[in-house]
């Protein structure tokens, strides 16, 4: 995919991003950040663009570190109910493999 420029604004300033992603994509990406940073200018004291980047930086990767461990233990359940599957599957099997035996 092309590099291209994608004008964005965040906290009220305008953004180039140059970028390969699909254009509207970084503007949702650009949304989200500007929502945060409305959520930290109501939060805090300070009006002060740097900390409130900051802090809305912070929110958004404590996000993705929720999401990235949900994931995991989302993933962690699947394999272990797979096993539990696999393992009805295989004494199913060997219970039906042991009555032909009987029967032959």
């Amino acid at each position: 995919m092309a590099t291209r420029v994608v004008h964005v604004d965040v906290h009220g300033q305008r953004y180039a991003v140059r970028s390969d992603l699909d254009p509207q994509y970084v503007a949702m990406l650009a949304e989200h950040l500007d929502a945060r940073m409305r959520q930290a200018s109501r939060e805090l004291a300070s009006s002060d663009p740097l900390r409130l980047a900051v802090i809305a930086a912070l929110n958004v990767t404590d996000e993705l570190f929720r999401a990235r461990a949900d994931s995991t233990g989302i993933e962690d359940r699947l394999r272990e109910r797979a096993a539990d599957i696999e393992r009805l599957v295989d004494a199913v099997l060997d219970e039906a493999r042991a009555r032909i035996a009987v029967n032959e």
